[in-house]
């Protein structure tokens, strides 16, 4: 099981790499000790929100992304986006007035309430490999 902290540092790391951006860099922008940012990039310590964020910022990464980048290294190979409650419950229809379905194999799965969309480069200033979800 992977912690929360190892991937969200992963996902960090990454993303500075890829820019080719060094620790010290990072960390003037951020504001945050080249110690620190290097202990949250190991997963060796727990980033506060507003840690992230400032880390999001100096990175031009949304945290929405981030998170959600995070999640799906969370899931690892089981990328199926799960809806948070029944398709019903999301339409407005009480759980007690719910018709009574006979589960069937002639019955397709219910389809997700969350896709994961991939952005184009630079749209509504999101970096190329932003990921984004859409209802």
């Amino acid at each position: 099981m992977t912690l929360l902290r190892t991937q969200l540092g992963t996902t960090l790391r990454g993303h500075r790499l890829r820019q080719r951006r060094t620790l010290r860099d990072v960390s003037g922008a951020a504001r945050v000790s080249l110690g620190y940012l290097s202990e949250v990039e190991r997963g060796q310590k727990e980033a506060s929100s507003e840690l992230l964020t400032s880390i999001c910022d100096a990175l031009d990464v949304e945290l929405a992304d981030l998170l959600a980048e995070v999640s799906l290294g969370l899931r690892g190979d089981d990328v199926r986006v799960r809806p948070l409650v029944p398709a019903s419950e999301a339409a407005g229809v009480p759980a007690d007035e719910e018709p009574a379905v006979a589960a069937s194999a002639e019955q397709p799965a219910a389809e997700p309430t969350l896709a994961l969309v991939g952005a184009p480069a630079r749209v509504s200033g999101r970096p190329a490999d932003a990921v984004s979800l859409a209802a």
